[in-house]
């Protein structure tokens, strides 16, 4: 028998969105609830994100009378998603968009605020079931209501912008609309700071309003600097865990579960290398290790989806900057991106996931540039560059380069002349016409969600013809892994034979992702990672219940 040092009814390991959101579930059911982060630092990739979650058929959206139902979610996930594996299973499928509206309801009635992002299409807005404006974010947050605690959040930063307004700031010294919201946030900035608020919005808000309403409002522990060590297993069921912490191993016992929310393996070169042939250049939490994926393994989990991520293009990390995940900048006119003899080979503006995919297969270990001429910079904003000490080390460590032609700049880096000038023509041919006629940039609403509609007849594409002309150096990145553990539909961890291994669960970048392969909408990573979090609270509180 085991001498327990702790007694709690449920353990989570782990506090990005996913672990929060099944603390939150756990304290609205009555329950007792620890939670433990392997680093200094809590929020995980969440905090680091974007914020937003896709959540189709959403309470926000049925307010406003937006048109959306279960069955134009599940179709829509069909027609992108498919089934790969049992953790794209219909029945997981159904499991999310099913727990959709318990968790904006039940975090609303802990006091958090969402917003919707009424422009934002999804990533195939044009397939079966395709819509514009399921996601949501939380609205931002005063970071005074936590205190302390902020000095220990992932986030890097605290500025009150929403997912919202990121496409419209792309160009807010080029278009109206863009200045419009870039005026709009300077003053949401300047109205926090004359009442006295430190307003954070995207993932530092939303953390920091999940630690609100678990560890300050619901007064659970939450213990920094503990990582999991091992689960604590009796005649096959997960009894607790032991817990690394100050110095020592202690043994908690969860009585009604564990759930295993610790990330992914996005830190771990040797993982990575193993089942991504990369070394990866993750924008997420640097402490994303694996172990709690490594110790569900041994304790007889399944796992899918390990040689998969949430990929993208990100500008080269410099010693002074890291990877800088591209979303807007790639997609606005004036710009392409070119391989290493200087050929396209994608849409830019196509959805992230499907461009770092389309880098992988067209060459894994290559180089990439994004090329643009002097328009580009000049009317919209480029977030890899804004640091001008970031900036330095880009063009002294071969990231970025300048040049007054296109000949120049392509012996610069590396490129035949010739073979680049005509890629550009070619491309400057497509955007006078309006139409890409090699890979349909501009087609899709999702492409033109990040565009210049003054630039015509195509907002996505611009002709680079005007120097100085600039090069930077691009690299598959992600925003965190996609392969864990695979669960059912209320986050039960399942073994090889599709057996329940009773007290353990699993959700977000911990588990096999119920979006298989690819990215449906914004906000496809957190949105999951709620809902399986809270669904499995509710089952841990009545596991002998079918909880919708």
């Amino acid at each position: 028998m085991v001498d327990f040092d702790r007694e709690v009814d449920v353990l989570v390991v782990g506090t990005g969105a996913a672990g929060f959101a099944t603390a939150l579930g756990a304290v609205d059911e009555g329950l007792s609830v620890l939670l433990v982060e392997s680093t200094g630092k809590w929020g995980g990739n969440s905090a680091k994100s974007g914020g937003g979650m896709w959540l189709p058929d959403n309470p926000l959206m049925r307010a406003d009378r937006v048109a959306d139902s279960r069955e134009e979610a599940l179709q829509y996930l069909e027609a992108t998603v498919g089934t790969e594996g049992r953790a794209s299973s219909r029945e997981r499928k159904e499991a999310f968009a099913d727990g959709v509206a318990d968790f904006v309801d039940t975090a609303r009635r802990h006091g958090m605020t969402f917003v919707r992002a009424p422009e934002y299409a999804d990533y195939y807005p044009e397939r079966p079931g395709g819509k514009i404006g399921r996601g949501i974010e939380h609205a931002p947050f005063d970071l005074r209501r936590i205190g302390a605690w902020w000095k220990t959040s992932q986030a890097p930063a605290a500025l009150p912008v929403l997912t919202d307004d990121v496409w419209l700031l792309g160009r807010a010294w080029s278009t109206p609309s863009g200045f419009r919201r870039g005026a709009k946030l300077v003053f949401r900035a300047l109205g926090g700071i004359l009442t006295g608020k430190k307003l954070a919005g995207i993932g530092a808000g939303l953390t920091a309003s999940f630690l609100r309403a678990v560890v300050i409002d619901n007064k659970t522990e939450l213990w920094l600097n503990s990582p999991l060590e091992d689960l604590i297993v009796e005649d096959g069921h997960v009894v607790g865990a032991r817990v690394g912490r100050d110095g020592r191993t202690l043994a908690i016992r969860a009585r009604r579960g564990v759930m295993l929310a610790g990330g992914g393996f996005d830190a771990n070169k040797q993982w990575r290398r193993r089942y991504h042939g990369i070394d990866g250049n993750p924008s997420g939490a640097p402490g994303n290790l694996g172990r709690p994926i490594e110790i569900a393994v041994a304790a007889g989990a399944a796992v899918e989806l390990m040689d998969d991520a949430w990929w993208g293009a990100s500008i080269a990390p410099t010693s002074v900057s890291e990877p800088s995940f591209l979303v807007g900048e790639r997609s606005f006119p004036y710009t392409v991106i070119v391989d290493s003899r200087g050929d396209r080979f994608a849409n830019e503006s196509e959805s992230y996931v499907d461009l770092g995919h389309h880098m992988l297969e067209h060459d894994r270990h290559g180089v990439y540039w994004m090329i643009a001429e002097r328009r580009h910079a000049r009317r919209y904003l480029r977030t890899y560059a804004m640091d001008p000490k970031a900036s330095r080390a880009m063009k002294n460590e071969g990231v970025m380069f300048q040049a007054p032609t296109l000949a120049e700049l392509a012996a610069r880096i590396g490129v035949e002349p010739a073979r680049l000038t005509a890629t550009v023509e070619r491309f400057n041919g497509f955007a006078r016409a309006g139409v890409d006629g090699d890979f349909g940039r501009g087609n899709s609403a999702y492409d033109r969600y990040y565009s210049d509609p003054l630039v015509h007849p195509n907002p996505n594409l611009g002709p680079l013809e005007k120097g100085p002309f600039t090069a930077v150096k691009v690299v598959v990145g992600d925003l965190g892994t996609k392969g864990g553990v695979v669960t059912d539909g209320h986050g039960r961890a399942l073994r090889e034979d599709g057996t329940v291994i009773d007290g353990l669960y699993s959700a977000g970048n911990n588990s096999a992702s119920v979006m298989g392969r690819t990215y449906p909408g914004p906000g496809s990573t957190i949105g999951p990672a709620v809902v399986f979090g809270l669904r499995a609270a509710r089952h841990m509180a009545h596991p002998t219940e079918e909880t919708a």
